[in-house]
């Protein structure tokens, strides 16, 4: 075994880099050649059908019927004319990834022959026998229909050679059973609740678009690594593996000198990207060796959101040309940093205006600061629902290390920010102002810097941070499907938005003057929510204290935060924003719960036949090395001599003989915990079974075994170890 991975190392580390085969032209001249945009629907659609789709994209209205048949088939002509030859409603369901069901554009023909065929119903809606998908209970197995339908405001897009259409996917009785549905619902409350509140600031605001940016952190490691690794294949993360003399202690791979097999990588999926519309902008070296970022400029949130996921299957793909794999697990290594994906979050008007920018006069920066207190106190108030979006077994593994924020919610403002509010707060009566403490305040409220980067330092230990222009959700995991925490983020930013409103509405109806009445909930508002405003280091323990003192809570348990989505504060929320019934919101906790518990399950399974027929074979093998040796030392050496020539050896025939017991009664007695915890029917119970009396094994194992990785022959140990994983040459 030795052997043969030494041979892998070799062929992994010997590999040229690959020559990309990139477009000879500009960037701009073929960015988006494979999206049906707006630019190819004038070419390809009559003018009617041109602006029943506008008009679906920018009003959400409905697309007629009549109508659809003339865009699906000016679709399909530019689909066809890009070389498809089958069409899918693309959609994401409740496993996290994507889904896709492939369908020829052709018809058979009465003469045997065949026509392409695309028409309105097919391009609307589709029926996919989805029966194995994720339901959380709301049907039965054995109820196979549920509805895919299209999404016109993702534009569709030509990937290999099939036109993909993106699409919300609902059960036969109208249940979300995806990710799309909600986060458009969500998108929708926050549109109509701040455009509501803009309307008090300017009149002609009919439109506030909720902005994203997604900072996707990854691992990759050389293929031939990969398949020799049964854990990273099984599971996407290392189960076992002594820690590397060298990994990220140096902080030289940070910024660092992209790798010219990693650097081909990159440039050959940002081309693939650029093709299908989406914006990457950066690329750098993360602080662990082998872990890098990229980033996309703003988008539209529901398009962000459809962009990550593609990009992601992108990243995939491209990577086994350059004989890599790409791993999203938010901790696939043990004791170096994890990976994140940083949902930068913003909200813009039709009129060009970003309502976490401050502005030039008084007027703008009371727009600016309505919003940027109902975000503030929106976290506070739903820190349980926020953090229940971004909880997952991977996640947990990575939240509240020295890489991550920890599971308590709170929110980073900077000094300058933290100073204004501390003012409104002084300065701001609940009795009637003085036209002079009027004036002065607004001439205060008009000094808010405009360009807040330069004045508010970043601050990478806190979950939920504003950094100038726009609100950092710094908590989501790398392989976390990014409509989650918007959805949540989305829907109590709306009803914080709605309450502030509803409070000045009452003030104003008091008699109270509407700029007066605004600053006064203003300060409400930021007493609420003083508690859950933190500059320092989040990872401290005098934070975890302090945060227990201010009445924030902390769960790390994942399966305890996930319940949170389904209490009567959130279900009343999503209700009221019309979001989540209450039975979508219990069957994804259902979803969520099973989830957790089969991957514990995967990884126990692994760890179990890893420790058993790879690990203590090899062992064996080496002890008996080592007792052969002895016993050749007693025949040629007297006693006295013996003693101080053996005594090494001795001692790790014992200490192997030791740990290797250890690993045989700790997997026989995880093995039985799993047989016992998979007869319970009950989810919530099998998952808190796995939770407790399963998932310790796996770290307890692996301790063992790590230990006897640095005691066996470096030749004999069967798997690559992380200074061969984690290195790229």
């Amino acid at each position: 075994m030795g052997k043969l991975r030494f041979k892998a190392v070799d062929k992994a580390v010997s590999r040229e880099p690959l020559e990309v085969n990139a477009p000879s032209a500009k960037t701009s001249e073929y960015y988006a050649i494979n999206v049906f945009n707006k630019k190819k629907m004038q070419e390809y659609l009559s003018q009617e059908a041109f602006n029943s789709v506008m008009e679906a994209i920018d009003k959400g209205k409905k697309v007629d019927r009549k109508v659809a048949n003339q865009i699906a088939s000016g679709m399909k002509a530019w689909a066809v004319d890009r070389g498809a030859t089958h069409y899918t409603h693309w959609f994401h369901p409740l496993t996290g990834a994507t889904a896709e069901k492939h369908d020829a554009f052709f018809e058979p023909a009465e003469d045997t022959s065949v026509i392409e065929n695309f028409d309105g119903g097919k391009l609307v809606q589709q029926e996919p026998d989805a029966s194995s998908l994720p339901s959380g209970g709301m049907r039965n197995t054995f109820e196979a229909r549920g509805y895919t339908a299209w999404d016109p405001s993702s534009p569709a897009f030509v990937y290999g050679n099939t036109l993909s259409i993106p699409s919300v996917y609902v059960s036969f009785k109208g249940d979300s059973l995806d990710y799309k549905t909600p986060l458009l619902k969500s998108i929708e409350a926050v549109d109509k609740a701040a455009v509501d509140l803009c309307n008090y600031f300017d009149k002609n605001v009919t439109k506030v678009i909720v902005g994203l940016g997604c900072e996707q952190e990854y691992f990759l490691v050389d293929d031939a690594l990969f398949n020799a690794r049964p854990d990273l294949k099984l599971t996407d993360r290392t189960l076992m593996g002594h820690s590397s003399a060298k990994d990220q202690q140096l902080s030289d791979h940070y910024f660092g000198y992209i790798p010219m097999r990693v650097a081909a990588f990159m440039r050959e999926f940002e081309i693939e990207a650029y093709k299908l519309g989406i914006p990457i902008k950066t690329r750098h070296n993360e602080v662990a060796p082998n872990q890098y970022e990229c980033a996309p400029v703003f988008e539209e949130a529901n398009l962000a959101t459809d962009h990550n996921q593609l990009l992601m299957t992108i990243m995939k793909k491209v990577a086994k040309k350059h004989h890599f794999k790409v791993l999203f697990h938010e901790k696939p290594y043990k004791d170096v940093n994890g990976s994140g994906k940083h949902c930068n979050w913003s909200l813009i008007t039709d009129t060009g205006v970003n309502l976490f920018s401050p502005g030039k006069t008084p007027k703008t920066n009371m727009l600016f600061l309505s919003f940027f207190v109902s975000v503030i106190r929106g976290v506070f108030e739903y820190q349980d629902l926020l953090r229940s979006s971004i909880v997952s077994l991977g996640n947990e593994h990575r939240l509240g290390a020295s890489e991550a924020p920890p599971a308590i919610m709170s929110v980073f403002l900077g000094e300058e920010m933290n100073k204004i509010l501390d003012e409104i707060e002084t300065r701001v009566s609940g009795k009637k102002m003085t036209p002079d403490e009027k004036t002065e305040l607004k001439l205060d409220v008009g000094k808010i810097p405009e360009i807040m980067p330069d004045n508010t330092d970043r601050n990478r230990t806190s979950p939920f941070a504003f950094t100038g222009n726009r609100f950092e959700f710094r908590a989501v995991g790398s392989s976390t499907n990014v409509a989650s925490p918007m959805i949540a983020l989305n829907t109590i930013v709306a009803k914080q938005l709605k309450e502030f409103k509803r409070e000045v509405d009452k003030l104003i109806e008091k008699g109270v003057k509407k700029d007066e009445a605004i600053f006064q909930v203003i300060k409400i508002f930021i007493l609420a929510s003083k508690k859950v405003r933190f500059d320092g280091n989040n990872y401290s323990d005098e934070w975890k204290k302090e945060a227990e003192k201010r009445g924030l809570t902390n769960v790390s348990d994942v399966l305890e935060a996930l319940t949170a989505m389904v209490s009567k504060e959130s279900a009343d929320v999503f209700s009221e924003m019309k979001v989540f019934t209450h039975r979508e919101l219990d069957a994804r906790l259902e979803i969520d719960m099973e989830k957790y518990t089969k991957k514990l399950q995967i990884e126990a399974r692994v760890l179990g036949d890893l420790a058993i027929n790879h690990i203590l074979p090899t062992v064996y093998g080496y002890q008996n090395v080592l007792i052969k040796n002895v016993r050749g030392l007693k025949e040629l050496f007297s006693s006295a001599d013996f003693e101080k020539l053996a005594g090494t050896q001795l001692e790790s025939i014992k200490e192997i003989s030791g740990r290797t017991a250890m690993v045989n009664i700790k997997v026989n007695n995880m093995i039985d915990e799993r047989r016992k915890a998979n007869v319970i029917e009950e989810v919530d119970k099998k998952a808190k079974e796995y939770s407790s009396k399963v998932k310790p094994y796996l770290e307890e194992i692996r301790y063992q075994i790590d230990h006897l990785e640095m005691i066996v022959d470096d030749e004999m140990w069967p798997l690559p170890k992380y200074r061969e994983l984690l290195f790229i040459r």
